[in-house]
């Protein structure tokens, strides 16, 4: 019974539905680091996880444009009105969604599933003809992920309105465990093809994890299939442009990974393995707090409510950043550690340690844009502009791409550009360091978008409270800095103290000096009266106190 009602849950507040979030990130995200040092110990970064990572692209694609991009950005505004006017419409209307949206999907990944030896050439330009044949064997099998994705993400939707985050923080964990079985149990038996298997299995657990909140909501099922609905044709023309705008970006990966698929071998492992840990913060902080507020600015909007509008999103863009810029500069202080300690086992060795510690840190320059970036394109479409979004994601995509192959170029012979990515990251010694140059675009690239959409958003909202914002940024600033310099010389001090030989060496080190860096980070925030300091702790009590 207990576990029933902690299950169905309500959040009361923006800021701990973050918190909620945000926990649940926290351990789903610590699985992928698990699923990325297990994936590292048993292929390290060579051929055959290249081939995994280049398969998974294509199925990650259709997921990131039609179900991220397309109907977890814009089934839930729509719902909204529904319930608003008739509970009885609005379920109608959300069986509709999941009825069309099935059979969109398996005719999608169907004509895909066809086209996969095509799409295979074109992402992995640079494949022998074997690791071609495994990567289209791979990818067909994951095309099942992104249909039970798409029938979870409308259970998502409906979660979301009625403030149930719980069921849905929790998913991801799943999911990941489903890899980690695949990786643990089924490789032994399937081969590369026991990864595919995982991925399957996490996606159907993310799906049907799902389904018992949903009903406690009040979900009922109609088996209705009409494609001229007026909710239907709306979510389709809402969708379009977001879905333009999520292919963008979806479309920088697969330009990076073809890129990573002509240079040394590994180099697609080494920027996937980076780019996991890269965004770990963005989904631990930035996504949780985007996905909270996302109902209450839809809202806020939507009744006209103004100032609860603004105060939402000056609450949410401060905490964003409070959290993290300290965040963003640990990560690249600890840069190294953080790569030994997750991947550093078995089959990965030091040249690639390396090459993962200085893409992260090349990566970390982007983390503070990375994690606002999904919470302001919410705010677009709170107000359901999705066309915002979409040109500025498509402007960026160019940006990148020029970037990758300019960056890649010119870090392949000797040239002063090159010598200083060499002795700033500490790279001496390594022949090829073309790989470090996508990390370097993408942050770039989201610096540039996160600028362009706060310029715009402040053209549509005027009065975005930006002296708040701002007030709240310079204290953010200062605390960091101390922080910084204090994880630095802890750093160095307990390098003499433990044994960096060691996993329990490097693991100890790393965190000592972590507990230092935070608690002067937080005594500083406290001696400030940074506000957001008082917010995350006002919220978890009001959630808890009657």
């Amino acid at each position: 019974m207990i576990l029933k009602r902690v299950y169905n849950s309500q959040t009361k507040t923006v800021t701990f539905a973050a918190v909620l979030l945000g926990l649940a990130a926290l351990i789903s995200r610590l699985l992928g680091l698990l699923r990325d040092r297990l994936l590292a110990g048993r292929f390290g970064a060579g051929e055959e996880l290249d081939i995994y990572f280049a398969a998974f692209r294509i199925p990650d694609f259709v997921y990131g444009i039609l179900i991220i991009g397309g109907i977890s950005a814009v089934f839930l505004p729509v719902f909204a009105e529904y319930f608003h006017r008739d509970e009885k419409e609005a379920w109608k209307f959300a069986s509709n969604v999941l009825n069309c949206f099935f059979i969109l999907l398996v005719l999608i990944c169907g004509v895909l599933f066809l086209l996969t030896p095509w799409l295979v050439d074109l992402i992995a330009p640079g494949f022998s003809p074997e690791q071609r044949d495994l990567a289209v064997s791979l990818t067909r099998i994951m095309f099942l992920s992104p249909i039970l994705f798409g029938l979870s993400s409308v259970f998502s939707g409906v979660l979301h309105y009625f403030n149930r985050f719980l069921a849905y923080s929790l998913a991801p964990v799943l999911y990941n465990l489903g890899i980690i079985f695949g990786i643990i149990f089924l490789v032994p038996l399937f081969g590369l093809q026991g990864l595919a298997y995982g991925v399957v299995l996490g996606a159907l657990i993310h799906w049907l994890f799902q389904l018992p909140a949903a009903k406690m909501s009040g979900f009922k099922y109609f088996a209705s299939l009409n494609w001229r609905h007026s909710g239907i044709l709306r979510v389709f023309k809402l969708m379009i442009p977001r879905t333009l705008g999520t292919a963008a970006y979806q479309l920088n990966l697969i330009v990076i990974t073809a890129i990573a698929s002509t240079l040394t071998a590994g180099s697609i492992a080494i920027f996937n393995f980076s780019n996991n840990l890269y965004y770990f913060p963005i989904g631990l902080i930035g996504v949780s707090f985007a996905v909270a507020s996302f109902p209450v600015l839809s809202r806020s909007w939507a009744q006209g409510m103004r100032d609860k509008f603004l105060e939402t999103f000056s609450s949410a863009f401060r905490q964003i950043l409070f959290l993290i810029i300290p965040v963003s500069l640990l990560i690249f202080l600890l840069r190294a550690q953080i790569v030994r300690l997750v991947l550093g086992t078995g089959e990965f060795g030091w040249l690639e340690t390396r090459l993962t510690a200085a893409s992260l840190g090349l990566f970390c320059l982007g983390i503070f844009a990375g994690a606002l970036v999904p919470f302001l394109a919410r705010v677009f479409y709170s107000f359901q502009d999705t066309k915002t979004p979409v040109v500025i994601g498509v402007a960026s995509m160019i940006l990148n791409i020029i970037f990758a192959f300019s960056f890649v170029y010119f870090l392949g012979y000797a040239n002063p550009f090159q010598q200083f990515m060499v002795n700033t990251l500490k790279l001496q010694g390594i022949e090829n360091i073309g790989v470090v140059g996508l990390p370097l675009a993408l942050s770039l690239t989201i610096i540039f978008q996160f600028f362009l959409l706060l310029f715009f958003l402040r053209r549509r909202v005027v009065e975005i409270r930006l002296r708040k914002i701002c007030y709240s940024f310079w204290k953010t600033v200062l605390g960091t800095a101390l922080l910084g310099f204090s994880t630095y010389f802890s750093l160095r001090f307990f390098s003499g103290t433990f044994d960096l030989q060691t996993f329990f060496g490097v693991f100890w080190q790393a965190v000592l000096a972590t507990l230092v860096g935070s608690v002067v980070f937080l005594l500083t925030a406290y001696f400030l009266k940074s506000p957001e300091l008082a917010n995350i702790k006002s919220a978890v009590l009001k959630q808890f106190c009657k």
